[in-house]
């Protein structure tokens, strides 16, 4: 017989992860303003071996629209710079000798709302895969009746796993609204 705590618990942090998968992807979505996310995913090579940017380099953001790049290597700086310029950033690095900087182009209203759409599609994904632990859950909770689970508990957990299904659909339109917000601020 299943333990209908745990089981809840177990699709409640699937859920969790939806949400938390859902706030990683939207931190990489360009929305005008400066994020140090946006340099998470380009590897640069680095003395043979290809290691990630934060790992050679000091990344900051003197100002809303700036990405600033300091390697501890000056020697990195060609590197950093092609490796910026081969990525899916779609931003022309800038350089000193010892800074790269990033500059953050505001968006036209067109493209706030191709960004709007790209993270309202991500946010369904995320909605179907709450949807998706719900309904995997809700079919545990029907073949443990099977296995001497009684009707009332089941029914009474399936209220419970809808409550948290409910809860985070919620929380992933609430993460949505915030990101559109800030995709259509200019």
């Amino acid at each position: 017989m299943i333990d209908v705590k745990e089981t809840l618990r177990k699709a409640e942090e699937e859920m969790e992860m939806a949400c938390t998968f859902l706030s990683e992807q939207l931190l990489h979505v360009r929305a005008g303003r400066a994020n140090t996310a946006l340099v998470d995913g380009i590897r640069v090579e680095s003395y043979g071996s290809m290691v990630p940017l934060n790992q050679i380099a000091n990344i900051s953001t003197p100002d809303p629209r700036t990405i600033a790049i300091r390697p501890w290597d000056k020697k990195a700086i060609r590197e950093i710079e092609k490796a910026i310029v081969n990525s899916t950033l779609g931003i022309t690095p800038d350089n000193n000798g010892e800074i790269v900087r990033l500059c953050i182009p505001v968006p036209t209203e067109e493209r706030r709302r191709e960004l709007a759409k790209q993270c309202n599609g991500i946010g369904e994904k995320a909605k179907v895969s709450v949807r998706k632990a719900r309904a995997e859950y809700k079919e545990t909770f029907k073949k443990a009746v099977k296995d001497g689970l009684a009707e009332d508990e089941q029914k009474d957990a399936e209220e419970k796993l809808q409550k948290l299904h409910d809860k985070y659909v919620k929380k992933i339109e609430d993460i949505l609204a915030e990101k559109n917000q800030e995709i259509m601020t200019v």
